[in-house]
């Protein structure tokens, strides 16, 4: 059963209230936005949405900047005719490139009386909660201070991918989209807005189909993997799947959010009142905040696949994970490490965090446990789990 909502239906003005009065917000500017399709940088996009933020704050709103941008500044810096492949080129454009976008930020906000503040991240920062509830403590002592932080990847250092399971690889935040995300689900963001080159999300390619309906309203995001692939839609490979990604876990950890465009420069005045532009993911009841840094902060060291019988336990009793109910162990991991739950057919359960090392759990799983531990020890404590829901 579908839940998108078509731009073709008339909305009631309350709708999107929630969106109007969101306090503390998120801002994430990709880099088409930032950029003309030459690559040139786009001055009066940025400046406006400067100008935006400054309207914001004088109006009583908490503002983060996620900007993306750094490594194509670098890459003119460095004088180079195509953006590199090559990691360390890359990483060599963004250490050039975040001096240069901050200066441009800087200056914006300098003559518009603001402070703005530098901040670079990587998954480290997020995977150790000591370092991200430090993280958070800084964020917010920013806030207070009326300073707008503006947030990026720190790929001068950050390697491109990370090798996960199985020598398969994933990217470290996907170009921003993620790292916006992660941000707004561990502050207690109350909108997430992801700025794009296209009004939304289509349920076509817009390009190539003149009949491709934007969606106003997704209450359901897997639907949106049904959609024709192509620039703007759900499923083309890149900016929008990483988008609507990106949208889903600020929407599970409690957040609206929203995927409009930035280069329209009407429309983030717009969305912010409260009007219907781009497309809307409302928030869903959040999770306890140790529960989103197991479910969406943290990188999985490891995976464990369930019977079906463990997966009935954990979803329709609340109860803790055994391992007897887990058939197959991946990974290397040590205790205390956040793994993926699987289910037999492979999909995903949930995340949680291991009470002991993979080699130990490989050997408790093939009815050997450890010493002084009973078969009815919990892998993973129902206190440590999140489940997909």
């Amino acid at each position: 059963m579908t839940t998108l909502r078509s731009t073709n239906r008339p909305v009631s003005e309350p709708e999107r209230s929630a969106v109007a009065s969101a306090h503390r917000v998120v801002l994430k500017v990709g880099t088409r936005v930032l950029t003309h399709a030459n690559g040139s940088l786009a001055l009066a996009r940025l400046f406006a949405i400067v100008e935006a933020v400054a309207e914001l704050q004088s109006g009583g709103r908490e503002v983060l900047l996620v900007s993306s941008g750094a490594v194509g500044l670098g890459k003119d810096a460095l004088q180079l005719d195509r953006m590199p492949m090559e990691l360390h080129v890359r990483q060599a454009c963004a250490a050039v490139g975040q001096n240069k976008l901050m200066g441009l930020y800087d200056g914006g906000f300098s003559r518009l009386g603001l402070v703005c503040g530098q901040v670079l991240l990587s998954q480290g920062d997020f995977d150790d909660r000591v370092r991200y509830l430090n993280l958070r403590s800084t964020l917010n002592a920013l806030l207070r201070r009326g300073v707008i932080p503006i947030i990026n990847e720190n790929d001068a250092v950050s390697t491109d991918e990370l090798a996960f399971l199985d020598g398969a690889e994933r990217p470290v935040f996907g170009d921003n989209d993620r790292l916006s995300a992660l941000v707004a689900t561990k502050l207690d963001v109350d909108l997430l807005v992801l700025l794009t080159d296209v009004d939304g999300v289509y349920d076509r390619d817009p390009r190539r189909d003149p009949n491709a309906r934007l969606q106003s309203r997704v209450d359901d995001p897997e639907s949106l993997a049904q959609a024709a692939g192509g620039p703007g839609s759900a499923a083309s490979r890149g900016g929008m799947r990483s988008k609507v990604d990106a949208a889903t876990v600020a929407a599970r950890g409690g957040c609206h959010a929203v995927i409009a465009s930035g280069v329209r420069l009407e429309a983030l005045p717009r969305l912010l009142q409260g009007d219907e532009v781009g497309t809307w993911f409302p928030a869903r009841p959040g999770l306890a905040a140790r529960r989103r840094w197991i479910a969406f902060a943290v990188a999985p060291r490891g995976k464990l696949e369930l019977d079906a019988g463990a997966v009935d336990a954990l979803r329709e009793r609340g109860a803790s994970l055994l391992a007897v109910g887990v058939s197959k162990v991946e990974g290397e991991f040590e205790a205390g490490d956040v793994v993926l739950l699987h289910d037999s057919l492979g999909a995903l359960v949930g995340r949680g965090i291991v009470c002991c090392d993979a080699a130990t759990a490989r050997e408790w799983v093939s009815g050997r446990p450890p010493i002084g531990v009973r078969n009815h020890h919990a892998l993973v404590h129902r206190d440590h789990l999140a489940l997909e829901i």
